[in-house]
C-alpha cells in the first residue's frame, strides 16, 4: 500500500498521508531547517505542523516556505488561556509564518474541552478568528484519552490531534474510529512513541491502516529520507513486519515515558523525560553514550528524588514518575555494573 490523499474530515483539507511535524526543527539552524523543510515539499509532504510553543520553528516555516504559501498546509497552536493570550499567539503566528491565515488552529495539549460558554472565552475567539478569515480551520490536541473522547463528543471541533502508534490500546483505536464517524480529522502525534519505536516501514505500515495522517518529528535530512521513501516504496504490513510490531506491543505496552517533558522542571533538577524511559532506550538505541559520566550523574538525580508530586500533576500520561524513575535507576545501576547486559 502506498501513500495516497487523505481527507482530514470535514476540514475537507486533502494531503498525502505522510506529513511533517516541525517540533524538531527549533533544535537545528535556520539553513539546515529551511533545507529540511524544502526537501519536504519536494519529496511530496504537503502538511506542516507547528506551534506558538515551539520557540523558533514557526519563523523556520515562514521562510522556508515564503512566496508559496498556497502550496502548503500549514497548522499551528496555541497553548493560552485567555481571549487575548490567543489573539495574541495568533497574531505572532501569522507574522512569524509570513501569512495572513492558517489552514489549521489548535488548541494546544489541553486540560478540558473548551467550550463555547465555558467562562474561558477561547471557543468563542476562535470562532472569531476564523469569521474574520485568519483561521480556515479548528483543531485541538489532546495527550489523555478521556478529554479526547469528550472533544470528539462535543462535536464543535474539526480535527483532533492525539498520541497514536503501533502501540495504541483499542481504547485510542477506538478514538480513531469516532473521528471518522463524526467527520472530524485525526492527526496522529508521537508516532514513534518518543523514539522508542526505530523501524520507520513498520510504523509506516501500520498508520496506513487507519484514516489518520501521521505527523513525522523531523530534524535531520536521513530521517526525512525514510519518510520520503514511501512516496516511491510501498510500505506493507508484512508477516515480518506484524511480527515485529507484536514483539514490541509485548515489550513496551503498560508504564513507558514517551519522553514529551510535559512533567518537567524537576524540583530538584531530575531530567525526568530521559532518565525515566532509560532502560527502554539503551535496549532499543544501544549507544555508549548512554553509559557516559553525564548520564551516570543524572542518573543519580533519581535518589535525591522528595516526592513531591509535581511531575505526576503534569504528565499526560498520568504515569507513577517517581517509582518509574527508581525502576530505571535500579536497572542502570545493574547495567553500568555487569550484572545485566544490554
Amino acid at each position: 500500500m502506498g501513500i495516497g490523499m487523505l481527507r482530514l474530515g470535514k476540514t475537507g483539507i486533502e494531503v498525502p498521508q505522510n506529513a511533517f511535524g516541525a517540533l524538531p526543527i527549533q533544535r537545528v539552524n535556520m539553513e539546515t531547517a529551511v533545507s529540511l523543510l524544502r526537501r519536504a515539499y519536494e519529496g511530496g509532504m504537503r502538511f506542516f505542523d507547528t506551534a506558538r510553543a515551539y520557540t523558533d520553528s514557526e519563523e523556520k516555516l515562514g521562510e522556508a516556505f515564503d512566496g508559496m504559501r498556497d502550496r502548503v498546509v500549514i497548522a499551528s497552536k496555541t497553548t493560552a488561556k485567555t481571549p487575548e493570550d490567543l489573539r495574541r499567539d495568533l497574531e505572532t503566528t501569522l507574522k512569524n509564518l509570513r501569512t495572513d491565515h492558517l489552514d489549521l488552529y489548535q488548541l494546544h495539549c489541553v486540560g478540558q474541552c473548551y467550550r463555547p460558554g465555558d467562562g474561558t472565552g477561547l471557543y468563542e475567539e476562535m470562532l472569531k478568528a476564523k469569521q474574520e478569515g485568519k483561521i480556515l480551520h479548528v483543531g485541538i490536541t489532546a495527550h489523555k484519552i478521556g478529554i479526547a473522547e469528550e472533544i470528539i463528543a462535543s462535536g464543535l471541533y474539526e480535527t483532533l490531534q492525539f498520541p497514536f502508534s503501533y502501540l495504541a490500546s483499542d481504547r485510542d483505536k477506538a478514538l480513531v474510529k469516532a473521528c471518522a464517524e463524526a467527520d472530524m480529522g485525526f492527526i496522529a502525534m508521537k508516532g514513534l512513541s518518543g523514539g522508542l519505536l526505530n523501524n520507520a516501514a513498520a510504523c509506516m505500515a501500520f498508520m496506513l491502516d487507519y484514516p489518520v495522517l501521521p505527523i513525522w518529528g523531523i530534524q535531520r535530512m536521513e530521517e526525512l529520507e525514510q519518510w520520503l521513501a514511501f512516496f516511491e516504496k510501498d510500505a506493507e504490513m508484512t508477516k515480518e513486519i506484524r511480527d515485529l510490531i507484536e514483539k514490541d506491543r509485548r515489550e513496551l505496552l503498560g508504564e513507558f515515558c514517551r519522553g514529551c517533558g510535559y512533567c518537567s522542571p524537576c524540583s530538584v533538577g531530575i531530567t525526568i523525560n530521559q532518565c525515566a524511559r532509560m532502560s527502554q532506550m539503551i535496549r532499543r538505541a544501544p549507544s555508549e553514550a548512554w553509559l557516559s559520566e553525564h548520564w551516570q550523574a543524572e542518573m543519580e538525580k533519581i535518589d535525591q528524588c522528595v516526592d513531591c508530586g509535581l511531575c505526576m500533576t503534569r504528565c499526560p500520561y498520568e504515569l507513577k514518575i517517581p517509582e518509574l524513575l527508581r525502576k530505571n535507576l535500579a536497572d542502570y545501576r545493574d547495567i553500568v555494573a555487569g550484572r545485566t547486559k544490554v
